[in-house]
């Protein structure tokens, strides 16, 4: 079976995008126990994005790694710089920026649930970049409901534990960075391989972050335990095979034929972070949850075609 075949076939759809969604999702609790061994606290702004200009400049390596496995060339394609830049700006570089900082300040739950807005920044972009992908009634119906359940998040407070300040709008940012990268990654999968693009935009963000955080906190400011290094590398294969499955089925199918599996990211991350950080699930959680999830999947549903048997009846009318 071809990779276009694996990866536009259902269960090959469903099989890479629930996974990339998985190991999305269990990002926020890790990188707040990463936080938590490491002693980085939310204003510690240098370490936080040293310690994702690491995470990804090692998840390049590994891609890489993989990719001299298999015998690929891991070796500079000519003109491919111009795209590998703008991915490597808005879906490394400027998403974890924002990322980093915004989970410092925020719990994993929360920052679970505005993971899903990535869904519908995805959908408005790919509004304005393709011609076949445009925003129907239904889409604006879906996006309303989808950030409802950012409403709900931002209004609450008190008994819930559930705050909205700048670390919710970091948040919110690098969602929008993420979905800007995840349709620049449709558009350049067109004319680079997956491995080489995902792993050399991965490298440039790395490098980039690892430079701007070691200028600020120096180059090894932290203290290494086992459980610390082996956090670190765990978000490190999560980014890298995350974003191969994700960027592969990105290449093979329409941008909204799959961005309804994005919900799965907070689905996964509210009860991952309820699981390994004792976070609890009030009952706002789960409204929020529900409203952007159901957002998501009302963005996404396809509407029914009518039957033969129904139009018939009609032209016989």
């Amino acid at each position: 079976m071809t990779t276009e075949k694996l990866f536009t076939h259902p269960l090959g759809i469903l099989a890479a995008a629930t996974g990339a969604t998985f190991l999305w999702g269990s990002a926020f609790p890790v990188i707040k126990m990463s936080y938590a061994e490491l002693d980085i606290g939310k204003g510690q702004v240098y370490e936080q994005i040293l310690f994702a200009g690491i995470r990804f400049t090692l998840a390049a390596l590994l891609i890489l790694a993989f990719m001299k496995l298999l015998g690929r060339s891991i070796a500079y394609q000519r003109g491919s710089w111009r795209g590998v830049a703008k991915i490597g700006l808005s879906q490394t570089l400027l998403q974890y920026v924002f990322f980093y900082y915004g989970m410092s300040g925020s719990s994993g739950v929360q920052g679970s649930i505005l993971a899903g807005t990535t869904s519908f920044f995805q959908i408005l972009i790919a509004h304005w970049m393709y011609a076949d992908d445009r925003i129907t009634p239904r889409k604006l119906s879906g996006l309303i409901v989808g950030f409802a359940g950012v409403v709900v998040v931002g209004l609450a407070g008190g008994a819930t534990g559930v705050h909205f300040g700048l670390a919710e709008l970091c948040l919110l940012a690098a969602m929008f960075f993420g979905g800007l990268g995840n349709v620049l990654s449709k558009k350049e999968s067109g004319r680079l391989d997956i491995l080489y693009m995902t792993s050399y935009q991965m490298l440039l963000g790395g490098v980039v972050l690892s430079a701007i955080g070691a200028a600020g906190a120096g180059l090894m400011p932290f203290a290494f335990t086992w459980s610390a290094a082996g956090m670190l590398l765990y978000l490190a294969v999560l980014s890298a095979l995350g974003f191969v499955l994700w960027n592969t089925v990105m290449k093979y199918n329409q941008v909204g034929s799959i961005s309804m599996y994005l919900f799965l990211i907070p689905v996964f991350g509210v009860f991952l972070s309820a699981l390994l950080l004792s976070e609890p699930l009030h009952a706002t959680v789960w409204l929020a949850l529900g409203l952007v999830a159901g957002g998501i999947v009302i963005v996404n549903r396809k509407p029914a075609a009518p039957s033969t048997a129904r139009s018939g009846a009609r032209l016989k009318a």
